[in-house]
């Protein structure tokens, strides 16, 4: 009961005070009629973000369970840079940092005040079936199969067999998330990009003279069928590899890891992906993880400073979202990530690409 009075009394105050023109963004974007966190964003953040709305549940009796949609880190910074109040996101989740565009987006929209803090570290898991045909892959074995230019020309590869003469003359099928994915901009960059740059030298050179032509050679996904746009359900990825045996994957670590009674990872230079790998950064792909937080809404959503507490309280290693899949970060970290959200201390937007 208390819970409700102070919300109808903090709306009233944001009325007022939307009428005197006062300037907190969040009372005059209605942000105070809303008591209920709403979330968007990765789908690879987002079973955490779910495991710690149980846990604020369950800790919080009386509050309302948090919304949080999975649709993409780029789709949801769209959401969450779109405007302040009620109608926009309080929380966004990133498999991937903000750029500076997005950032640019933000501030253009009254989204200027933004807490970046990183929850823990992930991995683009490569995997495929238990009876799948243990592909062991590299880098440059990626990039010549998944690129849409590979070497500056069109993508003609069919099998494994035309990428490398020591895999199998196996279809090329590769089950991943869409252009608007985090997981998929992870993969573009951490591993195609790599793979592009030890098979063709002369993109280090284009890197540095024109990043338009440097990323459509070397980061660009093809289209013509061998990867498949499977969406950002990527337990839609774990059936079509159990009905698909010869496919391979693209997901999170978290989801081979949930899924490793009916699921292998595929070795990247010789390397398995695993808690041990990722976090001591030997595998390929290994990646920071974020929430990006509107202090606007702080005040104004009731709970949501006690959320993102909770999740601090999760991330650390042997914790409830370590068993969850997600990886910790570094104690010093965790450490400054905790300060962030004690603190409320805004991002720094020119650390931004």
């Amino acid at each position: 009961m208390r819970r409700r009075i102070a919300l109808t009394a903090f709306t009233a105050i944001a009325l007022t005070s939307a009428v005197s023109a006062c300037t907190d963004q969040a009372g005059s974007g209605g942000a105070g009629s809303r008591d209920q966190i709403k979330i968007v964003g990765s789908s690879t953040v987002y079973p955490f973000s779910t495991l710690v709305a149980e846990q604020f549940v369950n800790a919080n009796p009386g509050m309302k369970a948090p919304v949080v949609e999975s649709n993409g880190t780029g789709a949801g910074m769209k959401q969450f840079c779109a405007g302040v109040g009620a109608r926009h996101p309080d929380i966004e989740n990133a498999s991937r940092r903000m750029t500076a565009a997005e950032y640019k987006m933000c501030e253009e929209n009254g989204v200027d005040r933004i807490m970046e803090i990183q929850v823990g570290v992930d991995g683009i898991a490569f995997a495929e079936a238990l009876n799948g045909p243990k592909l062991a892959l590299t880098p440059p074995d990626l990039y010549l199969a998944l690129a849409a230019n590979p070497r500056g020309a069109p993508n003609r590869a069919k099998t494994w067999k035309d990428v490398n003469p020591t895999l199998p003359a196996i279809p090329i099928q590769v089950y991943g998330p869409p252009a608007t994915s985090g997981t998929r901009d992870a993969m573009a960059e951490l591993i195609l990009a790599r793979g592009c740059e030890a098979v063709y030298p002369a993109s280090l050179d284009l890197k540095k003279k024109d990043e338009n032509a440097y990323k459509k050679a070397c980061q660009e996904v093809r289209t013509d069928g061998p990867y498949v746009d499977a969406g950002e359900n990527d337990n839609l990825i774990v059936q079509k590899l159990q009905s698909n045996p010869n496919a391979i994957g693209v997901f999170g670590f978290s989801y081979l890891e949930e899924n490793k009674a009916t699921l292998a990872g595929v070795t990247l230079s010789g390397i398995s992906p695993s808690y041990e790998t990722i976090a001591g950064g030997t595998y390929p792909g290994s990646r920071p993880l974020y929430l990006y937080v509107k202090q606007a809404h702080m005040s104004a959503i009731p709970g949501l400073q006690k959320y993102i507490e909770a999740y601090s309280k999760a991330w650390n290693p042997g914790g409830p979202l370590a068993k969850r899949g997600l990886i910790a970060a570094p104690q010093d970290v965790r450490q400054a990530s905790a300060e962030i959200i004690e603190n409320g201390t805004l991002m720094n937007p020119a650390r931004l690409k």
